[in-house]
């Protein structure tokens, strides 16, 4: 059995490796919690390891910081805290191949020394406990974004999928998005509503971005954006890093599952039963039992192609430098062909047959977001000369 990057062309393989990719987004933190699980072998599940980095030339990874927002207070705190230290933790256990890095000029020195760069993310802002000291602390960690809300409103920010409680950012919101870019954080906006977006664009001074994120126009999802979003987005710099879920990609596979509303309850059951409270177990199993129901009939089956779909429906409105990738590995329902890491490079192959030349190519790969890596931490400086 070939490997994937053997089925791509020569130009496309030397592109892809020869560019910095960074993934903005991936759930692997869950995995490391488990005990015994080592990132440095090659594993049969899963989307993320150092073999599968290295074969699909993952040059960059943001590690997502993560837990419900049921959780929180100072219990989110510390999983956050203990989630941070286990992801330094990794980085110490595996030198010679991993570097921790929280500037884009770390980022390209790791790549120059063939390591693979390691950044954070915290997903969802309900872990700062309503505290900037707390935001601060995960900075001086090296956290370098901060999703502002997950899958639930927190106290001062509406998300895509809850009830408005806030019509949009608090005035705290507006005050966290404000020390985001004096802390050098790159403000993210998937997950949030519309209206909280709006509200952070207006007041963030540095670009921002959407860290797993896809279209809406091609799959009317909530979590996506809309072709005005991405636009307005971009108008101030920033970048959409398009998603994988199939959820997020497929308009057909979206209606089939609203249409059949019973197959998800008794997948969520079986998660359970299988699983229970184990968080990493219930992202695995449920991949698993999404891929049997599809092999079964019961749901269509969504290819990786999709993603080349968004990519170019995004830069078709906005253009190539706003566009990114993040995978949201570890953490979603993967389509077939891009199961790991390891199929990477079958996006610049794709891309290249499009027609897309290799300087736009590099841009989506990575450029785009260590661009706006730089903007932040120029913007951070500028306000802390400013005081």
């Amino acid at each position: 059995m070939s490997k994937p990057s053997d089925e791509i062309s020569p130009h496309a393989k030397k592109l892809h490796f020869e560019s910095i990719v960074v993934d903005t987004h991936d759930d692997t933190t869950q995995r490391l919690l488990t005990p015994g699980f080592d990132i440095g072998i090659r594993h049969t599940d899963g989307g993320i390891d150092i073999p599968r980095m290295r074969e699909g030339g993952l040059g960059a990874i943001f590690f997502s910081i993560w837990m419900s927002g049921t959780i929180t207070g100072p219990e989110a705190v510390k999983r956050s805290l203990d989630q941070i230290d286990t992801v330094r933790q990794m980085v110490r256990t595996h030198p010679k191949d991993l570097s921790l890095c929280t500037t884009a000029a770390e980022v390209r020195h790791a790549h120059a020394d063939g390591k693979i760069a390691v950044l954070m993310g915290v997903e969802g802002g309900h872990m700062i406990d309503n505290d900037l000291e707390v935001l601060r602390s995960y900075a001086a960690l090296g956290v370098r974004y901060m999703t502002l809300t997950h899958y639930l409103d927190n106290e001062w920010a509406d998300s895509s999928t809850d009830k408005p409680a806030h019509n949009g950012l608090t005035d705290f919101g507006k005050d966290v998005v404000r020390e985001m870019n004096r802390q050098g954080m790159m403000v993210d906006i998937s997950h949030v509503a519309d209206k909280t977006f709006y509200d952070a664009l207006a007041i963030s001074q540095a670009p921002m971005i959407a860290s797993h994120s896809s279209c809406r126009a091609l799959c009317d999802h909530p979590r996506n954006m809309t072709d005005e979003m991405i636009k307005a987005l971009a108008s101030k710099g920033g970048v959409i890093q398009i998603n994988y879920h199939i959820g997020f990609l497929s308009q057909e596979y979206r209606d089939a599952t609203k249409a059949n509303p019973d197959l998800d309850k008794q997948m969520q059951a079986e998660i359970e039963k299988r699983c229970g409270k184990d968080e990493d177990c219930q992202l695995r199993e449920g991949d698993n039992l999404v891929r049997e129901a599809v092999n079964a009939g019961k749901l269509p089956r969504v290819g990786w192609e999709k993603i080349i779909d968004h990519i170019d429906h995004a830069v078709k409105l906005v253009g190539a430098d706003h566009v990114g990738l993040g995978s949201d590995f570890d953490g979603a329902n993967m389509p077939f062909g891009m199961e790991s890491a390891a199929d990477l490079p079958k996006i610049t192959d794709a891309l290249l047959k499009k027609g897309y030349s290799e300087a736009d190519i590099r841009k989506i790969l990575g450029e785009n977001t260590l661009r706006v890596m730089e903007q932040v931490e120029a913007t951070a400086k500028t306000l802390a000369q400013s005081k």
